[in-house]
């Protein structure tokens, strides 16, 4: 079942290029590999409509999930599916891999942290069988959420294009 876990895996933290920096704004980098797109594009209503905050998509190329800020694990999600975090700034992440993978309780999943594991940008998080995932017949677009994003006078998102991990996807505005 695990057995993609086996094979060699990057570190536990990968090389990023240095954090961009704009005055006043809080950066958010892409924790997964793929491509970034609107949320418009997903079936789930809660996401596409943004019920619970401005955010973007990926879709995943790789089934890896890396810290997008510095900051604080709030909660692994039982199902592996999902963690959120806390920015050191107090960006709250809600990271969402695939749609309704909540319905593999775990299988397919690794995850890396635990709830009040402090993280650095970069830091893996979760793995994840892409295409075990897929072949189940899961959507895998997963989005990328904050959740306080009423606490922010602007959330400029970044999509429409591939993205690596710690590349900026969102920029956020007090």
């Amino acid at each position: 079942m695990f057995s993609f876990f086996k094979k060699k895996t990057a570190e536990a933290k990968i090389q990023m290029a240095p954090l961009e920096v704009e005055e006043g704004k809080e950066i958010i980098c892409a924790p997964i590999e793929g491509e970034a797109v609107l949320c418009a594009e997903i079936s789930d209503l809660t996401f596409k409509q943004e019920m619970l905050g401005k955010s973007i998509a990926i879709k995943p190329v790789v089934g890896k999930v890396y810290a997008p800020v510095d900051g604080k694990i709030e909660m692994l999600i039982d199902s592996l599916h999902a963690v959120s975090m806390t920015s050191l700034k107090g960006a709250e992440i809600l990271i969402h891999v695939g749609i309704d993978t909540v319905d593999l309780k775990g299988k397919h999943f690794k995850g890396h942290v635990k709830e009040g594991d402090m993280v650095k940008r970069g830091d893996l998080i979760m793995e994840f069988d892409l295409d075990a995932i897929k072949e189940a017949g899961y959507d895998m677009i997963s989005p990328v959420i904050i959740c306080n994003s009423d606490d922010y006078v602007d959330v400029e998102r970044v999509t429409g294009k591939q993205v690596q991990v710690g590349e900026t996807i969102m920029k956020l505005k007090r």
